[in-house]
């Protein structure tokens, strides 16, 4: 397959572009930082999206949604990237909905997944415990009581969980930390007795939360998918979420990128622009070249979820690792060839360094993926 975009998918591109250059500046994302916004995000902004029809891009039509693929939910990731746009996007419309989409039984898709199409269930997937991405060390038991089970610890990083109604949440219910066996995912009500949800300030002004659960009580009915057998669920939808903020990355370093050409042009010194030297000439076309090859691999990992998702797990790791990689580059670079403004919160090119921080951690950094595409050649 091409890696380039078809006509249909170019134009949600387009369309996306201009709404959130018009709609959702940077200086959107400054306001909600500087306002202390409890939210962390505009409410009335994701409602704008919900009437376009994002939050349903990777629901089945029979249940409300558009029904597209991977590849339109990387477009429209890497549009947010480029303006850095706090949203529950990612939470809820990715990895919430492939969740359920994926595990869930008829009354689950039925209940959750219209809701989530009309903007009316902001949803979460709630994994990691650990300082460290390692979804498999998930330790936090899930006991067996009555006619359900009880849950009890605590869940790190978890994206848009202090404004969550409903928790996708990985427990153990059999075999010790770092079995792949025995992990169940259950849907938990955000609101239940025994959840308490603390916001986490992240450095790039969007939203996480710790997650603490105290003898929650799950019934039996809110299992998704099988007990014991929650792994493959939980690696398909880390697959997808790795590609989609790979697409972030690839939209946030290309307009750090933009920037800095521009500046290249602009900024003079010694009677000429600083883009006619040299050393910063061959800088810049180092760093375009390295985001070429990364925006053919993250469109690969999002092509290859939508035609193979049971067997992407190799192609994503080599696209989250390269985004990681070259979006750090991207920004370091955008940050030195500015100078000293480059270094001030005035100046915006500080925020997409930030943003690309937090991204690079998000469901494995590029150390972690090099190592996970290490062990599938291996076996």
């Amino acid at each position: 397959m091409a890696l380039v975009l078809n006509d249909e998918q170019t134009m949600l591109r387009d369309n996306a572009r201009g709404f959130l250059a018009r709609n959702a500046p940077i200086a959107h994302l400054r306001a909600l930082r500087d306002n202390r916004d409890a939210d962390g995000f505009s409410r009335a902004l994701w409602k704008t999206f919900v009437e376009m029809g994002w939050a349903g891009i990777l629901v089945p039509q029979d249940y409300g949604g558009l029904g597209l693929g991977h590849v339109e939910a990387g477009v429209v990731a890497e549009e947010l990237g480029r303006t850095l746009t706090p949203s529950p996007f990612l939470s809820t419309a990715v990895l919430a909905a492939t969740a359920i989409a994926r595990a869930g039984t008829d009354k689950q898709k039925e209940n959750y997944l219209p809701k989530i199409v009309a903007g009316e269930l902001i949803a979460t997937l709630a994994f990691d415990e650990t300082a460290k991405h390692h979804p498999e060390k998930t330790a936090m038991p899930a006991a067996r009581a009555g006619n359900g089970f009880k849950l009890g610890g605590a869940k790190t990083f978890v994206i848009d969980g202090h404004v969550a109604n409903l928790l996708i949440v990985a427990a153990r219910t059999a075999g010790n930390p770092g079995d792949t066996a025995g992990i169940t995912l259950f849907l938990v009500d955000a609101n239940a007795p025994g959840v308490r949800a603390e916001r986490t300030a992240t450095v790039d002004t969007h939203n996480a939360a710790r997650i603490t659960f105290e003898n929650v009580n799950v019934s039996a009915d809110n299992v998704l998918g099988k007990v014991d057998a929650g792994w493959d669920v939980l690696e398909g939808v880390l697959n997808v979420g790795r590609a989609v903020v790979a697409s972030e990355m690839v939209g946030a370093s290309e307009e750090a990128f933009s920037r800095t050409v521009a500046y290249l042009k602009e900024r003079k010194q010694f009677g000429k622009a600083i883009g006619e030297f040299q050393t910063l000439q061959h800088r810049a076309a180092h760093l375009y070249c390295e985001l070429e090859v990364t925006r053919a691999a993250v469109l690969k990992s999002l092509q290859t979820l939508d035609d193979s998702y049971d067997h992407a797990g190799a192609i994503v790791s080599v696209a989250k690792a390269r985004a990681g990689l070259s979006a750090t580059l991207a920004v370091q670079e955008a940050v030195q060839m500015h100078g000293g403004i480059g270094m001030t919160d005035e100046f915006d090119i500080g925020l997409f360094m930030k943003r690309v921080r937090v991204c690079q951690e998000l469901f494995g950094d590029s150390n972690f993926h090099a190592d996970r595409l290490a062990r599938i050649n291996r076996y």
